[in-house]
């Protein structure tokens, strides 16, 4: 039986967007402040995950909520397990959109709203294929679950207590990416380069610098507080620099006091260079001016080491793999403040053929001048499942039947949960030609890319289950 899959979603059409749009209302970023054993990642994120069980257990499905982290829609019988692992919790909205991030908007066939393309969007198409599956009454031989996180943005805190309580799928994907396929994940860790304190000495007295909003997003806004002797100076080259930087802000001087507000441009963390980062940008400035102690070798650090080092290759860490490309470095988080001194968190995504220790002995070899501590985070290793893998053929096979182009592996430098399972891979839901806005202002899916890869979705899942 040949099924339209394509006629089967225009039918579902306004259902499957009256449904995202209930989920994209949620403000569901992760909130420690408020977060409570009842809430472990804070109120939004589990609002989120119960909004979307509820959407599941209203269809039928047998649904499963596990300790407000995470979740499951599943149909089926079989021993072998799929998985179809989306995630409903998002990255902080920034500065910059032109609308409410949280009351989604559909203009000029664009969804616009924060988690439409990252990860919502995605997560309910790969679900109302599922559906579609289950309407048609199609015969199948193993079960699917739609496993639902709140901590994919974070530290996957919802995925670790998940797979502690409930069984591993044998294979599957998750819908958080780019078609064709994406059979290959970078490494994923983060290194923390602390200062010291010690603001004396100079003719500018740093007060603070605060940069960035998450590890794995471009920081777009930057701030520094500081006393200067010199501010007529700076606030004269101030406007100069704006003028040959792509970047824009305001510098402001009460008494001797000057605050420096600089705004870039945001991007996902795996892709620095695809941003501008405020941060960088603005200790590049500040490092032309005398800031004492530890503050003047901060900025000078990452002016000479960080800015727009987007591979690392002045910390000696720069390194190719053929298949699964270059390492790449995100500096996400800046801040100084003299009572706690100063932090900077650099993300690396790196491929096989590097390690996250020997990342943090060589920034620590390459930075002991400047008297600096090294932290490293737990991270993620490289991920990778071979081309000939039926899983990654039969994917790229719906795909080429449904685009009619050429379907071919990819790696990319961003960690998706399609990595947790040994034979897992992300499969869209942007296509070649989307233009990609994950972790940027006035994020949108463009609704044919919504509904083209929900059809893509359904005759996927249904080929690895039938």
């Amino acid at each position: 039986m040949e099924i339209n899959w394509k006629k089967e979603v225009e039918a579902r059409k306004e259902a499957l967007l009256e449904d995202l749009f209930t989920i994209l209302r949620i403000d569901s970023v992760r909130d420690d402040a408020k977060a409570t054993p009842e809430m472990p990642v804070g109120p939004g994120p589990k609002e989120a995950l119960e909004a979307f069980l509820a959407i599941g257990k209203r269809d039928g499905f047998v649904t499963k909520n596990v300790g407000n982290l995470a979740g499951h829609i599943e149909y089926g019988e079989g021993d072998e397990l799929m998985g179809v692992l989306g995630h409903v919790d998002v990255v902080p909205t920034g500065t910059g959109w032109d609308t409410d991030p949280f009351e989604p908007i559909l203009k000029d066939d664009r969804i616009y709203a924060r988690g439409s393309s990252d990860d919502k969007g995605p997560s309910m198409a790969a679900y109302y294929a599922i559906k579609i599956i289950r309407d048609l009454g199609l015969p199948v031989s193993k079960r699917v679950r739609m496993i639902i996180g709140t901590d994919e943005e974070s530290g996957w805190q919802c995925m670790t207590h998940y797979l502690q309580h409930e069984e591993m799928p044998d294979f599957g994907f998750s819908p958080d990416a780019d078609f064709p396929i994406i059979n290959g994940e970078k490494g994923n860790i983060s290194l923390y380069v602390r200062f010291r304190g010690d603001v004396a000495g100079g003719k500018n007295e740093l007060i603070s610098f605060d940069a960035g909003l998450r590890e794995n997003m471009v920081p777009q806004d930057a701030t520094a507080i500081f006393k200067s002797q010199e501010a007529e100076q700076i606030e004269k080259d101030f406007f100069e620099f704006l003028e040959n930087n792509p970047v824009t802000g305001t510098l402001d001087v009460e008494g001797d006091q000057v605050t420096i507000q600089l705004v870039g441009k945001a991007s996902h963390g795996m892709n620095p260079a695809g941003g501008r980062n405020a941060g960088t940008y603005l200790a590049t400035f500040l490092n032309n001016y005398s800031f004492g102690g530890d503050a003047g070798e901060y900025f000078r650090l990452i002016a000479e080491y960080i800015h727009l080092e987007h591979t690392a290759e002045k910390l000696g860490l720069s390194h190719t793999d053929p298949v699964m490309g270059e390492l790449t470095m995100n500096a996400g988080v800046f801040t100084f403040a003299p009572e706690v001194g100063g932090t900077i968190a650099l993300n690396f995504r790196y491929p096989v053929g590097v390690t996250a220790e020997g990342l943090e002995i060589k920034t620590e070899a390459m930075l002991s001048e400047f008297g600096v501590t090294i932290e490293k985070s737990a991270g993620k290793l490289p991920h990778y499942v071979p081309a000939d893998d039926p899983l990654v053929k039969t994917l790229l096979d719906v795909y080429e039947k449904h685009t009619g182009l050429k379907g071919k592996e990819r790696s990319i430098g961003g960690g998706t949960y399609g990595r947790l399972m040994e034979r897992g891979v992300a499969y869209g839901a942007l296509f070649p030609d989307s233009i990609d806005t994950m972790h940027q202002a006035n994020e949108f899916l463009a609704l044919d890319d919504l509904l083209r890869a929900t059809a893509i979705y359904a005759d996927a899942i249904y080929e690895l289950i039938k």
